[in-house]
C-alpha cells in the first residue's frame, strides 16, 4: 500500500495524465461506455489501469500548471478518439440493422438501447448486442486496453497533434463503417428484393390478390427466417469486423 501511495505522490503528474487518457475511452468505446456499468466501477477500472501504466511507463514530468492544462486536453483527446474509433466501427451493426429494417418492414420501429439510452433500429440493436457479446467472449475489450498501453509508444505524453492525416483517417473510418453495414446486410436485402419482384409478378398475374395485404407479413416472415438462417454466416464475418477495429485503432495511434 505504501508503495502505491509513494508512486502516486512521486509521479502524480504522470498518473493524472495517464488517468485522463484512459478515462477518455469511457465516453464512446463499446463496453466501457455502457450505462449498465456503475460509475464506481468505471472509476475503479480507470484508477487501476492508470496505476499499472504509471508504474511501467518511463516518464519523468515536471510541468507548470499552464502546460499541464494544455497537455490534459491533448491526452483526453487521444482517449476520446480511441473510444470513438471503436464505437464508429461497431456502429456498422446499427447501419446493417437499419437497412434490414427498412427492407423487411420494420423501418418505423425503434427500441431503447439500455446500454447507451438512445433509440436504435430494432434489428440494429439485435446485431449490436450479439456482436457486443461476441466481443466480450473473445476478450476484444482487452485489445482496446492494449491499444491504450501501446499508444504511449507512438503518441508520447503531450505530443498529440490533430493533423489533416488524423481527420482523413477518421473520415475513412466512418465511411468504412457504412460500407461494412451495407455489405453485411446485402444477403438479406437481396433475398427480400427477390421477394418484392415475385410479389410484383404475382400482382400482375393475379390482379385479384391484394399484394399490399399479403406482401407486408410475407416480407417480415421471410426476413426473419433469413436472419435466423444467416446467423452462422454472421458469426464467421464478425471476426473480420473485429480485425478492422483493431487495425483502425493502431492506424490512428501510429499515424
Amino acid at each position: 500500500m505504501d508503495d502505491l501511495l509513494s508512486l502516486i505522490l512521486n509521479k502524480y503528474q504522470l498518473f493524472l495524465l495517464i488517468a485522463v487518457r484512459t478515462s477518455g475511452i469511457f465516453i464512446f468505446s463499446p463496453f466501457f461506455s455502457s450505462q449498465n456499468i456503475p460509475n464506481t466501477m468505471k472509476v475503479g477500472l480507470t484508477f487501476s489501469i492508470s496505476l499499472i501504466l504509471a508504474s511501467i511507463i518511463p516518464y519523468e514530468l515536471s510541468l507548470s500548471n499552464g502546460a499541464l492544462s494544455i497537455i490534459i486536453l491533448k491526452e483526453l483527446s487521444v482517449g476520446i478518439l480511441i473510444g470513438f474509433i471503436s464505437y464508429a466501427i461497431f456502429s456498422a451493426f446499427y447501419v446493417m440493422g437499419q437497412i434490414i429494417d427498412m427492407k423487411i418492414g420494420f423501418g418505423m420501429v425503434n427500441v431503447i438501447d439500455p446500454q447507451n439510452r438512445v433509440q436504435v433500429p430494432l434489428m440494429g440493436n439485435f446485431y449490436y448486442t450479439l456482436s457486443f457479446l461476441l466481443l466480450l467472449g473473445i476478450n476484444g475489450h482487452h485489445h482496446i486496453i492494449s491499444a491504450i498501453k501501446d499508444s504511449y509508444s507512438y503518441i508520447p505524453i503531450g505530443n498529440f497533434k490533430f493533423s489533416e492525416g488524423t481527420m482523413n483517417l477518421l473520415v475513412n473510418i466512418l465511411s468504412k463503417s457504412f460500407e461494412l453495414g451495407f455489405k453485411l446486410s446485402m444477403p438479406i436485402v437481396a433475398i427480400v428484393f427477390l421477394t418484392d419482384i415475385i410479389l410484383g409478378i404475382l400482382s400482375k398475374t393475379i390482379p385479384q390478390m391484394n399484394v399490399f395485404v399479403v406482401g407486408m407479413p410475407l416480407k417480415i416472415l421471410i426476413g426473419l427466417l433469413i436472419i435466423l438462417i444467416s446467423i452462422p454466416m454472421f458469426f464467421n464475418s464478425i471476426n473480420s469486423v473485429f480485425d478492422i477495429l483493431i487495425n483502425s485503432l493502431y492506424n490512428f495511434i501510429a499515424n
